[in-house]
């Protein structure tokens, strides 16, 4: 047995099946197994649908349980409606009810056998509910016709009650009558019936009211017993059906639920089942596959793939390799014996192809640079129809038209004279010059970009014609010359607008050219020839003045061109085209090109023929203007140094009043004094000498010697305060000094002068500020400052005071605080205070000089600055600030 089996592979392995054969075994074994699993997943497909249509079912079911739901609710709610609602239709409860029966025998369609039994209970409740809205109907009727009796009824008792005698028994039937009326009025049988009975126990001795009573008494306890029957019938019959009704749904419910689970179970093992049988017969079907493929990989493959090794030596040049399973009886064999062919042939034909491999390279290498030609141009090359077909396009024209690519424009492109040319007349003009020239050089028009832009193209074509000169295609190049358009046409526009700005220039501005003849030429100087703007482009400036007989020359143009290089402003004058002489700030410059070379001159021209005459008349005012000038600095001088001498005169006039107090004193004790020693002499000479009348002269001596020393002590310190002013006034060199002594030494000089105008001078001086500066100068300011408000600030001989105070600001600074209680200053004033000759006491002899002294004084030789402060009616304050060194530079003057 063993021998027989390797017997049989050894045959099946020796035997030669065909490729056919071998394909149709392995695809009847895939065949198999694809039957196979197509019958498996039939069945579990099957058993799929069937739970899924049984889970459909059930959701329907459940949808019409939900509507059976709202149906119910919609009939109790029209039921209850009807029941309290008077004015309620029962036409709604039987719609409401009529649409749950006609629901109740669909969904009895939708269920199985055992719950259909539900649906006949909801249905044989639902007549049991019907029942009770109709007897609820019948009472309802019934009621409505109580009800309607009750208007008479009642007014009946309202007319009889009036008729009784006794007002308390009146009062308790109106009582009773009011309860009834509220008990109705609020919808309760039970309150309203009570009442009643309560009015009908009532006793009534008037027989016609007793009749009236018990009649309306009687019809409110019919009512009310009315009432109390639907309201039993409501509650017994149309409640308790309707809960019955609603449970038999919620079964439903819950049956259709219990058996979705039970679905979705068996749904769940189904697909478990399913995809385990596919896991195991996809798993038999990849083995058998795979052996398969095994069996084909070995009886086909393999032979193949040797053959492929030798035919791919032989494209390696080894012509000697063998072709293997060349005695094989099949397909494979007939491949490996035509191989053999092959091999054969190519050894027979390497000759051939080594000889044209030499041409054919020849051949590639001249379509290679074409190719690079055609490919990488920046130009577009194009390959046209005459009736307008794209047939080829290099990238950059595609580029140019906006396409990604040659073939996006080819297909693009189905006519050009209508796709391309933005004037279909320019498409006719080239086809004339082609037809007539054969060719077109720079042929410029406009065409369609791909997102409709406009381009400009250069166009360079030549026509190509056939054997029987018939024209068949144009081929040629083209430029994009958008951006060459735009620029000539920005320079035309930027010409235009040069145009329009230098005409409106005052002034000659044109340009030239190497030949001298006018480029560009604004409307002013034109307006000088006499002629246009475009007039004078190409002529020369000989030729536009020739025309109304003057002349002019052109030295300075050739200036220019010999030294390229500007000449500079000068004056020139020529006349005008009405023949007036003009004047002339002449400016010219060259334009130079890149290589250097003057390409243009430009001339710019100012008239300055009223400057000329302005500036002659200019020249004879200064000279006017100078002499006067200085006489006026001359006038100034004598009146600065009259008002020097003339404050100093004032000074000297008060200290001479403050030195005569003290010397006059001292001259009346000496005179005294003189008397008594000559009656003392005398006394001593007659011999009457007595002690008393020596004790008497010699203490009236010491008092008058104490008297003469303190009066001479005085004078002498105001003869030496004096003495220090006028010498500081008159010493014009630096020194250092106490700034509070030398402004005590000022003040006590001016205060006989300040009495008699009841000014009160108080001075604020820091001890120990030393200053290297000019004392002199300083006694001026503090001189002119006083006099200045004692003229000024206190007018008409009114009081106040002066206040001067002196403090250091900063380390390197003094500070000066003037200020009065006078009148003050208006802004005008204030404004013009330090003005040269500016006074407002003009009449009384004020020269306008004091304050402007002061402010030379401390603004020059002092070096310091000062600050005025005064408002009409609040005095005046001015702030001087001083360095405590003079400047060197202001010392030296």
């Amino acid at each position: 047995m063993p021998s027989a089996i390797t017997a049989f592979f050894e045959k099946a392995r020796s035997s030669s099946l065909s490729i056919g054969q071998l394909t149709f075994s392995g695809f009847l074994c895939v065949l198999a197994v694809i039957l196979v699993m197509g019958i498996a997943n039939v069945v579990a497909v099957r058993h799929v649908d069937m739970t899924f249509a049984e889970l459909q079912r059930l959701r329907i079911v459940g949808d019409l349980a939900e509507d059976i739901d709202r149906r119910l609710s919609s009939l109790r709610l029209a039921a209850r409606d009807y029941v309290t609602d008077p004015n309620a239709q029962p036409e709604k409860v039987s719609e409401a009810a009529s649409a749950l029966g006609d629901l109740l025998k669909k969904t009895r369609l939708e269920l199985a056998p055992e719950q259909r039994t539900m649906i006949d209970g909801v249905d044989a409740r639902l007549t049991t509910y019907r029942l009770g809205i109709a007897q609820v109907t019948a009472l309802i009727a019934q009621r409505n016709e109580l009800l309607a009796t009750l208007p008479a009824l009642r007014q009946n008792f309202e007319n009889a009650v009036p008729d009784v005698t006794n007002t308390a028994g009146a009062r308790r039937m109106f009582q009773a009558q009011n309860e009834i009326a509220a008990a109705l009025l609020s919808r309760d049988p039970v309150q309203a019936e009570q009442a009643a009975r309560n009015m009908r126990a009532m006793p009534i001795s008037t027989p016609a009211l007793r009749v009236a009573a018990d009649a309306y008494a009687d019809a409110i306890i019919a009512v009310s017993s009315t009432e109390q029957k639907i309201a039993d019938l409501d509650r017994e019959v149309l409640g308790t059906e309707g809960q019955q009704i609603g449970r038999v749904t919620d079964f439903l419910r819950e049956l259709s639920a219990l058996r979705g689970r039970q679905l979705s179970n068996e749904f769940a093992k189904t697909l478990t089942a399913a995809r385990v049988q596919s896991i195991a017969l996809g798993t038999a079907g990849v083995v058998i596959g795979l052996m398969a493929a095994l069996f084909v990989v070995r009886r086909i493959v393999r032979p193949l793939r040797a053959i492929a090794r030798a035919i791919h030596a032989l494209a390696g040049g080894r012509q000697q390799t063998a072709i293997p399973a060349t005695r094989l009886n099949n397909e494979i064999g007939d491949i490996a014996r035509a191989a053999e062919v092959f091999r054969k042939t190519l050894v027979e034909a390497d000759a051939a192809r080594e000889a044209a491999v030499h041409a054919l390279a020849e051949q590639r290498h001249a379509e290679e640079s074409y190719r690079k030609l055609f490919e990488g141009s920046v130009d577009g090359i194009y390959v046209t129809t005459p009736a307008g077909a794209l047939l080829n396009a290099n990238p950059a024209l595609a580029r140019m038209m906006g396409f990604d690519t040659p073939d996006d424009l080819i297909r693009a492109t189905l006519d050009i004279s209508r796709n391309i040319y933005v004037d279909p007349l320019a498409r006719l003009e080239y086809q004339r010059r082609m037809q007539r020239d054969g060719m077109v050089r720079e042929f410029e028009y406009q065409v369609y970009q791909r997102e409709q832009t406009i381009l400009w193209l250069s166009d360079s074509a030549t026509a190509v014609r056939d054997q029987d000169g018939v024209v068949i295609r144009y081929e040629g190049t083209v430029r994009d010359i958008t951006n060459q358009k735009r620029a000539e046409a920005a320079v035309l526009e930027g010409r235009r607008l040069l145009q329009q700005v230098i005409d409106t220039v005052p002034a000659v501005i044109n340009v030239k050219n190497p030949d001298l003849r006018y480029v560009l030429m604004n409307r002013y100087m034109a307006g000088i020839f006499g002629i246009e703007p475009g007039e004078a482009l190409g002529q020369t400036t000989g030729e536009l003045m020739a025309r109304y007989g003057a002349s002019k020359t052109d030295a300075n143009d050739k200036r220019v061109l010999a030294t390229h290089d500007g000449l500079g402003f000068y004056e020139e004058e020529y006349r005008d085209a009405a023949g007036v002489m003009r004047q002339w700030l002449v400016n010219k410059l060259p334009l130079l090109r890149a290589d250097g070379e003057i390409e243009n001159i430009v001339t710019v021209a100012l008239d300055i023929g009223e400057r000329k005459r302005s500036e002659q008349e200019m020249r004879k005012a200064r000279d006017a203007a100078e002499g006067a000038l200085r006489n006026l600095r001359e006038t100034q001088n004598s009146l600065i140094e009259a008002e020097k001498l003339a404050a100093l005169g004032r000074l000297v006039a008060g200290v001479a009043h403050e030195v005569n107090n003290p010397v006059g004193i001292g001259l009346t004790v000496a005179s005294s004094l003189e008397r008594r020693v000559a009656r003392f002499a005398d006394e001593v000479a007659r011999g009457d000498l007595r002690r008393s009348t020596l004790n008497e002269f010699i203490d009236a001596n010491r008092d008058a010697a104490s008297q003469l020393v303190a009066n001479l002590n005085r004078a002498a310190e105001l003869i030496q305060s004096f003495k220090q002013v006028a010498a500081d006034r008159n010493y014009s060199d630096q020194r250092v000094f106490d700034l509070a002594d030398l402004t005590e030494q000022v003040v006590m000089s001016l205060k006989p002068g300040l009495r008699k105008h009841k000014l009160v001078l108080s001075v604020d001086c820091k001890p120990g500020l030393t200053m290297n500066s000019y004392p002199g100068p300083y006694g001026q300011v503090l001189t002119n400052l006083l006099l200045n408000a004692v003229a000024h600030a206190f007018p008409d001989g009114m009081g106040g005071t002066v206040e001067i105070k002196v403090q250091e600001s900063g380390a390197n600074h003094v500070e000066i605080l003037f200020s009065d209680s006078g009148i003050g200053m208006t802004p005008e004033v204030r404004r013009r205070a330090f003005d040269p000759f500016f006074t407002t006491r003009r009449d009384q002899g004020g020269t306008g000089l004091g304050l402007h002294i002061v402010y030379s004084i401390v603004t020059s030789r002092l070096g310091g600055r000062l600050h005025l402060h005064s408002e009409p009616g609040q005095g005046t304050r001015i702030q001087i600030i001083l360095p405590r060194n003079a400047p060197l530079e202001l010392a030296a003057e």
